[in-house]
C-alpha cells in the first residue's frame, strides 16, 4: 500500500455524530439494556420473581398491555421475546462500539472521527440503526400476522401512548446518522 501524501490526508474521509445522535443514544441505551435484562431474565424479573422489585415493576403493567412481555408468552413457550431481548443485546453492543469509536477516537471538541476509523464508526452505527428499525417492523408485522393477538385487546389510546411511540424513534434515528 503507497504512504500517504500530504494532500490524500487532508481529503481523509470523517464522521461527526450530531448531538442528537449522542443524546438519543444516551437515552435509548440504558432502556434498551434494562429492558434486554428483563427478557433475557424471565422468569425471575416477572411479578414473584426474586428480581422483579424495584427495578421491573413497571413491567407488570406492560405484561398487561404487552403479552409478549407477560407470562402469557411466557407460559405459551414464546421464543420471540427471548429471540428479540438477544437481538437487543447485539444491538446494543453495536451502539456501545460506535459510542466509543467517537469518544476514544474523535477528535476532541469535534468528536470527529477521521479516515477508517471513521467510515468504520459510521457503517456500525448505520448498521445498529437499521437493525433497531428492523426489529421494530418485524415486532409489528408479527402482531398483524397474529391478529393482534398480544395487544389486540388495548384500546387505541394505550397502544399510542404504551407501545406506539417507540417504533418512531429508530425511524428517526436512522434518518439522522
Amino acid at each position: 500500500m503507497p504512504a500517504q501524501t500530504r494532500s490524500s490526508q487532508g481529503r481523509a474521509w470523517s464522521h461527526t455524530p450530531t448531538t442528537l445522535t449522542l443524546s438519543w443514544l444516551a437515552l435509548s441505551l440504558p432502556l434498551v439494556v434494562w429492558d434486554t435484562v428483563y427478557v433475557l431474565g424471565r422468569p425471575h424479573t416477572m411479578e414473584g420473581g426474586w428480581l422483579h422489585w424495584p427495578l421491573w415493576v413497571p413491567y407488570k403493567l406492560y405484561g398487561a398491555i404487552d403479552h409478549v412481555y407477560g407470562w402469557k408468552a411466557f407460559n405459551a413457550n414464546s421464543g420471540f421475546t427471548s429471540a428479540q431481548g438477544f437481538l437487543n443485546a447485539v444491538e446494543t453492543s453495536m451502539y456501545l462500539v460506535y459510542l466509543w469509536n467517537v469518544l476514544a477516537r474523535g477528535e476532541a471538541g469535534t468528536r470527529a472521527v477521521r479516515g477508517r476509523h471513521g467510515a468504520l464508526t459510521v457503517v456500525t452505527g448505520f448498521s445498529a440503526a437499521v437493525m433497531t428499525l428492523s426489529k421494530s417492523v418485524l415486532y409489528w408485522a408479527n402482531e398483524y400476522y397474529s391478529g393482534f393477538d398480544n395487544i389486540g385487546h388495548n384500546s387505541t389510546r394505550d397502544l399510542i401512548t404504551l407501545s406506539g411511540l417507540c417504533p418512531m424513534f429508530p425511524g428517526l434515528y436512522c434518518q439522522l446518522t
